[in-house]
């Protein structure tokens, strides 16, 4: 049954279609909507302002919520939360029984061996058992210690194979492992079995061979690690950042034991592969340039002492000071008494 739009209580709109109705919205309509949305401005600043929401999770409703609050008569909050970073370059220690591996890479003369060992220190003075170990091919500058480039050494223990390490830990809390580039791919299982078992697991070594490419075993124990930290050397020839190391010998072993004899630390600009000339300057000792002051001599002149020699100062001239006639023109004159000549 068809209904007579004539009979609508809409005396306004019978007998018009409904695409000829005009959809304006009235000043009161406006009104109203303008206090719904100050309302709701409001109770959303007094709820959610104060839980840490963010813009970043209301992406889809950034639009809606902005508007929202300046119709409760408050600004967006645009800090947001700090985010949880997603490695650290060392972890802290958390509860016993959980283990984890961290692995420090990086090209030569990057101190990796020395952040090994500042780590192991560290573990030590906090009354842990640690272990040190190094592959039996290292003998540069001791056959048994953990030494670093700098000189810094802690007594390790030497292993031939990485499927000793297992053996030689023991109830060891801390397993320092040092060049392990030249230990073979089983150590990639040793780690995951030290630290299954509840131990810490701190393994440094190269992530690149003497052509750039990725020097096995680092590659997968740098994917199995929880922390990994990556440093560079300084470029001995444009003292840039270095994380390759430059053979300078001829030699195409890929395992050449050497130290900066043989090798380079490298910007990606200047290395070149395989072999290249030497480019390190000569070593300056420390404070060689440092300019140390001699009691007996004078003391060298400032800069503000030069720019007074240069502009003198000519002397103050202190001017007298006129008397004030005001004040005496008040005060009263004294007549001269009359001189008695009897």
């Amino acid at each position: 049954m068809d209904t007579d739009v004539s009979q609508l209580p809409f005396p306004s709109y019978a007998g018009r279609h409904f695409n000829d109705i005009e959809m304006r919205p009235r000043k009161h309509d406006l009104f109203i909507l303008s206090i719904f949305l100050f309302m709701a401005g409001r109770i959303y600043c007094a709820t959610y302002a104060k839980s840490g929401v963010t813009p970043g999770m209301l992406t889809p409703f950034s639009g809606i919520i902005t508007r929202l609050y300046q119709a409760g008569g408050a600004d967006f909050p645009t800090t947001q939360t700090p985010p949880v970073t997603n490695m650290i370059s060392e972890p802290t220690i958390l509860s016993k029984n959980i283990g984890w591996i961290e692995v420090v890479c990086g090209g030569m003369f990057s101190g990796k061996t020395e952040e090994l060992i500042r780590r192991a220190r560290r573990a030590q003075f906090a009354g842990q058992r640690v272990v040190i170990v190094k592959p039996e091919i290292d003998k540069r500058y001791d056959e048994v210690n953990v030494v670093s480039h700098n000189a810094t050494a802690l007594p390790g223990i030497v292993a031939a194979t990485a499927d000793q390490i297992v053996l030689m830990t023991g109830n060891a809390e801390v397993i320092c492992i040092d060049e392990a580039q030249f230990f073979d791919n089983r150590l990639v299982d040793v780690a995951n079995t030290l630290a299954n078992s509840g131990k810490r697991v701190i393994i440094a070594g190269l992530d690149m061979d003497f052509e750039g490419k990725p020097f096995e075993p680092m590659p997968e124990l740098l994917a199995i690690a929880e922390y990994v930290t990556k440093l560079h050397a300084i470029c001995a020839e444009s003292g840039m950042p270095a994380n390759y190391s430059q053979r300078v010998v001829e030699s195409e072993q890929r395992i050449l034991v050497g130290e900066s004899e043989a090798y380079e630390p490298r910007a990606r600009h200047c290395f070149r592969p395989p072999v290249d000339a030497p480019k390190r300057k000569k070593t300056i000792a420390f404070n060689q340039y440092a300019e140390v002051a001699d009691p007996k001599k004078p003391a060298a002149a400032s800069n503000t002492d030069e720019v007074q020699k240069n502009n003198p100062v000519e002397p103050e001239q202190h001017k007298p000071v006129k008397k004030d006639r005001r004040v005496e023109k008040n005060k009263p004159v004294k007549k001269d008494k009359p001189v008695d000549h009897s």
